[in-house]
């Protein structure tokens, strides 16, 4: 009887202990992969979607990685992450950002530190244009995904080489209109938004002069450099190189009208080499690249205009997050977002690779205008200082000032700016 009870108190025991670890085991398995949200906006979430997968299925028994695909609109997606963060419990572990951002969340104080994550042999594999806007107060806060960078696209069919000043530009446009090979000469982003600052910047560093000036704290849109940026960007329309519908052109607009031909030179971002390339363009296979135009003695200069992840305050997943950034940004994804989507690469192996030079000539192109990016100015009210930079340029654009004036105003309101907050940059 003894026997018999003890006999089926160890058979309930064991059978007790497998039923527990029947349904332990899923639940603690559960528990103990991470789950990882990244906010993206929705190019990017459609373009890394394989990317998600293979890290998935990577780290199927520690990581699961959810992409949420934002808004198209580079500041709808700012906005949620903002609205997110002030309610004080983000849904999200990691947000990937425009560069200009950086300075105002890491002020705010809603980003977390990666110097535990990436160290100086990483920051040193990284090309020039990428190592640019990472960091804020001496700390990083954002590791680059891809390198975009301001290029002038030109008509290897119309020319031997592009022009290299742009007296250069104006020069070869006009001749290539008088002949009637192009209606127009140059198009480039004239609408009233962040293009139209991206455009000056090249174009006031091109003349040798800077937008702002961070040791001494001084801006030098109303200085010599700075009126003639906006006086030759007012000119190209006023003497027929550049259409006069370049004031409501952004991106789209003016692939648009190089892709089928009309123009003969175009700025614009990496991206267009493979729109171009399509077989509906016109131009395919008669493009070249090159870093924008600079008057004598001056060096050429192209924005910096990547995005990046950066880690949000209070994730309970750091570790995890930072290990996802590794993987998207590693050279072997590097490599498929650049070959399938055309996103530019932001390590310098990529570059200097025999093969990839054999197989894309044209990313010498790329790199050496990687090497002669600029940053616009890295304060957290970038915003606003963009917003007056546009709406005085516009002026300047459409005749209602001078460009004298205009740029006289938008230094004026810009040292308001800076005064009234605090005349911090950083």
């Amino acid at each position: 009887m003894f026997r018999w009870r003890k006999k089926l108190s160890v058979g309930l025991t064991i059978g007790l202990s497998l039923v527990l670890s029947l349904v332990l085991i899923p639940t603690l398995t559960a528990q103990e992969i991470e789950p990882v949200t990244i906010l993206m906006p929705a190019p990017f979430a459609d373009s890394t979607r394989d990317l998600v997968k293979d890290f998935n299925q990577k780290y199927e028994k520690s990581i699961h990685l959810d992409v949420i695909r934002g808004p198209l609109e580079t500041e709808a997606i700012s906005d949620l992450a903002i609205s997110s963060l002030l309610l004080g419990d983000t849904p999200f572990d990691a947000l990937l950002m425009d560069i200009t951002w950086l300075p105002k969340y890491a002020r705010a104080g809603w980003l977390e530190a990666l110097d535990n994550g990436f160290d100086e042999s990483d920051i040193n594999d990284l090309t020039n244009g990428a190592q640019l806007g990472n960091n804020y107060q001496g700390v990083l806060y954002r590791w680059p995904l891809v390198a975009d960078i301001g290029l002038l696209f030109w008509r290897t069919d119309l020319m031997e080489k592009p022009p290299s000043t742009p007296d250069e530009l104006v020069a070869v446009s006009r001749n290539l209109q008088n002949n009637k090979k192009v209606p127009w000469g140059y198009v480039w982003q004239g609408r009233q938004y962040e293009g139209l600052s991206c455009v000056y910047l090249e174009m006031i560093d091109g003349f040798g002069g800077n937008w702002f000036n961070p040791d001494r704290g001084t801006f030098g849109l109303d200085q010599k450099p700075g009126v003639n940026a906006a006086q030759w960007l007012t000119d190209l329309i006023q003497e027929g190189i550049s259409p006069e519908a370049v004031t409501n052109y952004a991106e789209s607009e003016t692939l648009q009208s190089f892709k089928s031909g009309d123009s003969a030179f175009m700025r614009n971002w990496p991206y267009a080499w493979a729109e171009l390339q399509k077989e509906d363009s016109r131009v395919r296979g008669k493009v070249g690249i090159s870093t924008m135009v600079a008057a004598p003695g001056a060096s050429p200069a192209s924005t910096v205009g990547s995005w990046g992840f950066s880690l949000l305050k209070g994730s309970k997943h750091k570790e995890a997050v930072i290990e996802a950034f590794k993987f998207l940004t590693s050279k072997e994804s590097q490599l498929k977002m650049f070959e399938e989507y055309g996103y530019t690469p932001t390590l310098k192996s990529i570059y200097e690779d025999p093969i990839m030079l054999e197989k894309y000539p044209y990313i010498i192109e790329l790199y050496k205008a990687l090497k002669v990016g600029r940053m616009r100015p890295e304060t957290p009210v970038y915003a606003q200082l963009s917003d007056v930079l546009q709406r005085n340029l516009s002026e300047s654009l459409t005749q209602e000032l001078t460009a004298k004036i205009s740029m006289k105003n938008a230094t004026s309101t810009s040292e308001q700016i800076m005064l009234a907050a605090g005349g911090l940059m950083k």
